[in-house]
């Protein structure tokens, strides 16, 4: 009886021990593509961990994308996202382990499995089995790995251009009047997507995951032709803000966007 008693006395030591050493983080890195995948984002797995990750508490960030300067140049400031698979037969099984920069793993999901035959399928339903173990954490940041804090040092000063004299300018052509931007019906999307890497640009995904809106490339980093589905448009980044911009019965509508890539 007393082995017993020891047995689970250990046994919630250490799960409390690995709470409490993911509560010393505050952020978590998602590599852009785990070990058995052929490519990168294959499936849309590595965002899905990153979407479920946010949606615990953490903020998670694909490690391929530019860092915020707080964690960039100290990653042991962040866990480390991976996800492992397990082969067997007519079973895929998976399994996600949070660990810290020297490989030390503080948390190892149960292995979600699916029997779907649809490789696309059965990735993100075990996947989501897996990540479904991260409710058990109680996740919240208590602030004791602090990220590296940013390089303060002033850059030099360029010296001011040496002024060269000119020959007197010709008289300029009177500018053409501007054309006047149009009065659009203001929108507010509360919800958060996710950015989904796709062939032409990317995908956006609410937490069920669903598709809401589908995203293409254009040669404008921060501007896309987007399409709910229902309305065509188009995207871009104003103000640090994202807006969806289209037409709904001859008025234009602006939908103000929260999304993740």
């Amino acid at each position: 009886m007393k082995g017993f008693s020891f047995f689970f006395l250990l046994l919630f030591s250490v799960a409390a021990f690995a709470q409490n050493s993911v509560n010393n983080y505050k952020y978590v890195l998602v590599p852009e593509k785990f070990s058995f995948q052929k490519e990168a984002h294959q499936y849309g797995l590595n965002t899905t961990t990153q979407m479920v990750l946010n949606g615990m508490g953490f903020e998670a960030l694909i490690d391929d994308k530019e860092l915020p300067t707080d964690i960039a140049g100290n990653k042991c400031s962040a866990l480390i996202a991976d996800v492992e698979q397990r082969k067997a037969v007519f079973v895929t099984n998976l399994t996600l382990t949070l660990k810290d920069c020297r490989g030390n793993v503080l948390f190892k999901s149960k292995e979600g499995k699916s029997r779907e035959k649809d490789y696309g399928a059965a990735y993100n339903e075990a996947l989501r089995d897996a990540l479904s173990s991260l409710q058990s954490l109680n996740y919240a940041y208590n602030g004791t790995v602090q990220p590296a804090a940013a390089n303060t040092a002033s850059a030099p000063v360029a010296a001011a251009p040496q002024t060269v004299a000119s020959a007197p300018a010709q008289p300029a052509p009177a500018p053409a009047a501007p054309v006047a931007a149009a009065t659009a019906e203001t929108k507010n999307n509360g919800a958060t997507l996710y950015a989904q890497p796709t062939e032409t640009g990317y995908q956006l995904v609410d937490t069920t995951p669903k598709k809401v809106l589908s995203l293409f490339k254009t040669t404008l980093a921060e501007y896309f032709i987007a399409d709910n589905g229902t309305d065509k448009g188009v995207l871009f980044k104003r103000g640090g803000e994202w807006y969806f911009e289209y037409y709904k019965d001859g008025k234009l509508v602006s939908e103000k966007m929260q999304i993740k890539f």
